[in-house]
């Protein structure tokens, strides 16, 4: 996951490198005399690498465009609490500056993606990016036991 601008920009570099190798590889293959399902072949773990890299980049910029997934029962609002601060643009020291907690208590929270912690503390570090969290409840049809 990409988590600041500089490692955006390194990410955007390797990004256009990969693409002029992958280019490069699928014209040297063709000059072989290789044929379409055999460079396919040959290219694929390289291009898995590429669209990983490249989706990575997308992430970042939806990310900083505010553009956030949504969240069900409250998965995934570990991933969303690190979103938040990636699009805020924010460090760790800055965000355990407004939390008022040590710098490596962020850095332990990214690494687990908030695993286990609280509504209470997740809501300090909500208020604290200045994000709020909207829940729309719908009931569902009880399943028989």
């Amino acid at each position: 996951m990409i988590r600041d601008e500089s490692e955006y920009k390194e990410a955007v570099l390797r990004l256009d490198a990969e693409r002029e190798r992958l280019d490069s590889q699928r014209e040297a293959l063709s000059a072989e005399g290789q044929d379409d399902a055999k460079i396919k072949n040959l290219m694929d773990p390289m291009m898995s690498f590429h669209l990983q890299l490249e989706e990575e980049v997308n992430s970042y910029e939806r990310l900083k465009r505010g553009e956030f997934h949504e969240l069900n029962n409250l998965n995934g609002l570990g991933q969303l609490l690190v979103s938040l601060w990636i699009a805020r643009g924010m460090s760790q020291k800055q965000l355990a500056k407004l939390l008022d907690v040590h710098e490596s208590q962020v850095s332990r929270d990214e690494r687990n993606k908030y695993h286990g912690i609280s509504i209470e503390r997740a809501s300090r570090v909500l208020e604290a990016l200045g994000a709020q969290l909207t829940t729309t409840i719908e009931l569902q049809p009880l399943q028989a036991a």
